[in-house]
């Protein structure tokens, strides 16, 4: 992950993590994970996803949007809104035309 995140152009995103974790996961058991995806990319290359619909063979949309908010509630309010929606529309051109 580190290693992908040296190169300026690599985004990642928040997503499949509780379906990697298995049926048990908790939000302790995610945020090692989420730790080094954010120390190495930044709320600036980072993206959160649900993997929605596979994230309901362990848990529901609603919970993982929840273990997210809980996950970066350390984060500045800009910071956090790059990740849930700034940063994808960013990268994926979905803004207006500037």
């Amino acid at each position: 992950l580190r290693s992908a995140a040296s190169r300026p152009n690599v985004h990642a995103k928040l997503s499949g993590l509780d379906t990697a974790a298995g049926p048990s996961w908790s939000v302790a058991e995610l945020a090692p994970a989420v730790g080094v995806a954010l120390e190495a990319f930044g709320p600036d290359r980072l993206l959160f996803g649900s993997d929605w619909p596979v994230c309901r063979s362990v848990s529901t949309y609603g919970g993982v949007v929840a273990a997210a908010d809980e996950l970066l509630t350390a984060l500045g309010v800009n910071e956090r809104a790059a990740i849930m929606g700034g940063t994808a529309t960013r990268i994926y051109g979905l803004g207006p035309p500037a």
